[in-house]
């Protein structure tokens, strides 16, 4: 078993949130008169934390206190409709139900504030995954490698037996600075073109095809 810990990214790897997201972007910016965006460009904003979306959500030069404001609104909004729409990618369950069984420890890592992140895994994914970290104050968001290090020293587990899986670019550049391996998928909010670019071991288009990557390895 080469891949004792199997680390996953969040929004748009196993769990498709993007509606949600994108409802909770027009939301805040309609309420501050600026323009709506389509669920392509929430899509595309999507992967560097929430303070990020808002930036590239809002017009060109709104002011950071504006972008701070917003931020609030934008939490306090999707706190009360973060699961609307969001569902677990087709097979993504099962998935984990596998590789839960074959003793593998699972966990998330993501850009989504901690305070999302824990009760999405709670209420999509139960008991399958052993730990879920969210952006935290103090600790740099990805691709900066910190929170994937916290995890390995958390389980005592090696870079060599560690493997990120993630949709976009963010994810492999994190997977490369944390210095483990890197699966990338392309059910995602990434269009594949673009992560074929991406420094991964393997990228990947069906959970089954995931599922039968990581039992091989």
């Amino acid at each position: 078993m080469k891949y004792q810990l199997i680390i996953f990214d969040l929004d748009g790897t196993i769990l498709d949130t993007l509606e949600d997201l994108s409802d909770s972007l027009n939301h805040t910016l309609t309420q501050a008169g600026y323009p709506r965006r389509t669920l392509a460009e929430a899509r595309s904003f999507i992967g560097n934390g929430i303070r990020n979306l808002i930036i590239r959500g809002a017009p060109e030069g709104t002011p950071d206190e504006t972008i701070t404001e917003l931020h609030r609104q934008f939490n306090a909004y999707y706190d009360l409709h973060r699961a609307d729409k969001t569902a677990p990618y087709p097979g993504i369950p099962a998935l984990l139900t596998r590789l839960k069984e074959e003793g593998r420890t699972l966990c998330v890592v993501s850009n989504k504030p901690n305070h999302a992140v824990g009760p999405l895994c709670s209420k999509y994914f139960g008991t399958l995954l052993d730990a879920a970290y969210g952006e935290r104050e103090g600790i740099p968001r990805k691709p900066a490698p910190d929170a994937v290090l916290a995890v390995m020293k958390d389980y005592g587990v090696l870079p060599e037996q560690t493997v990120y899986i993630g949709d976009s670019e963010v994810d492999a550049l994190t997977a490369a600075n944390s210095g483990v391996d890197c699966i990338l998928v392309d059910w995602g909010f990434r269009d594949r073109e673009l992560l074929e670019q991406a420094k991964a071991k393997a990228l990947v288009s069906t959970p089954k095809a995931l599922l039968d990557l990581l039992l091989d390895a």
